[in-house]
């Protein structure tokens, strides 16, 4: 090999980050996981089923965070099953609304996990109380990593579910990875616009943007100078007299009985302060519509949240062969939280129809 070959070859090499030293050498992913404590006792807000093996397990993502979850097997099942990874609601942890949709889709014959994210709950990450549309989004092809290495999983018949927030997120993940065979969005929120223009998209300009960044920006420098991030709040424990419908029923679902979780950041102090910095630019729905596996979108009628459901479906392409692989459910007369728990509101024989078609 001459020079101008072992040079080209040299700078390809950097190009790419290999060491051309060490290319040709067998790379091996250690998985190395942090050391976690995992609560064994039951303590989520919605009681434990009698149909269903409940275990703790964790895994790591591709930042090397190790992320916890709940797993959910129906009881005396055998052989490989299709499975389902749930996350959400924003600010939410396992023992909330995931795990109940984990748990009841594993009861329908699903092997499910619920997982907290990164820097949340009982998983990794520092600091905590962090988001991040990349690594939130990673999370959920982590929890498709976990499956499908799964000796009890058929790795072709996995699925997701993303509830608010992650709702969105789902979506995202959907975009990227084509291991998901089927996405369930479930009152979902685009938590790159809401952040971006305010909710209805009443701040939906330079200036407004320009002005919140300024206030991020101040926020920063000086958690920076305290040497810790501040949190920006959860849901108030008592609320304004004015305060919208929507803030009630939050306030109804995470900070009462029904929701309160003492791990759950909406219940408590919140999300870390700054977290909005990253979703103001990142286009969370921008290749929604190369989306070529499942989705289907629910949203209730009187849901706050709505138009980021109706837009983001609209988003949505039909695959040539696929045509009926894109679906919007409406739920007459539901708010955005009666999907969070209420299992007389929240249609699960739709949604256990959806994955058995999707996931067969």
């Amino acid at each position: 090999m001459n020079i101008k070959s072992i040079m080209t070859t040299v700078t390809f090499s950097i190009l790419l980050g290999i060491s051309p030293i060490s290319a040709a050498k067998t790379q091996q992913n250690e998985n190395k996981m942090e050391k976690l404590t995992l609560t064994q006792e039951w303590d989520k807000t919605f009681p434990k089923s009698d149909k269903v093996d409940h275990s703790k397990v964790t895994f790591v993502n591709r930042y090397g965070i190790t992320l916890a979850a709940d797993m959910y097997k129906p009881k005396g099942a055998t052989g490989k099953l299709p499975a389902i990874a749930v996350c959400g609601p924003f600010g939410a942890v396992k023992e909330q609304c995931a795990g109940l949709y984990a748990q009841t889709m594993a009861e329908r014959g699903f092997l499910t996990i619920a997982f907290d994210p990164s820097f949340t709950g009982e998983s990794g990450g520092t600091p905590r109380y962090m988001t991040s549309p990349d690594i939130n989004t990673e999370d959920f092809s982590a929890a498709v990593d976990f499956l499908v290495t799964n000796p009890d999983v058929d790795a072709e018949k996995v699925g997701i579910i993303g509830i608010c927030g992650w709702g969105g997120l789902a979506v995202n993940a959907a975009a990227s990875d084509p291991r998901i065979k089927a996405t369930l969005a479930s009152t979902m929120y685009d938590m790159s616009r809401v952040n971006a223009n305010g909710y209805f998209d009443a701040d939906d300009s330079a200036e407004a943007r320009n002005a919140l960044r300024e206030r991020l920006a101040a926020q920063r420098t000086e958690d920076y100078r305290n040497g810790t991030p501040k949190l920006g709040g959860g849901v108030p424990d008592i609320l304004p007299a004015d305060a919208p419908k929507f803030m009630r029923d939050y306030h109804d679902y995470y900070k009462t009985p029904r929701g309160y979780h003492p791990r759950s950041l909406n219940s408590n102090g919140g999300l870390n302060a700054t977290s909005p910095i990253p979703w103001i630019n990142f286009p969370l729905m921008s290749r929604a519509g190369e989306i070529e596996n499942a989705v289907m979108i629910l949203h209730g009628e009187k849901a706050h949240s709505f138009y980021f459901g109706s837009d983001t479906y609209k988003k949505l392409s039909v695959t040539p062969g696929k045509e009926n692989n894109k679906l919007f459910m409406v739920i007459p007369g539901a708010s955005h939280t009666d999907l969070y728990d209420r299992i007389d509101t929240i249609p699960f024989n739709e949604i256990e129809q959806f994955f058995a078609e999707y996931l067969k």
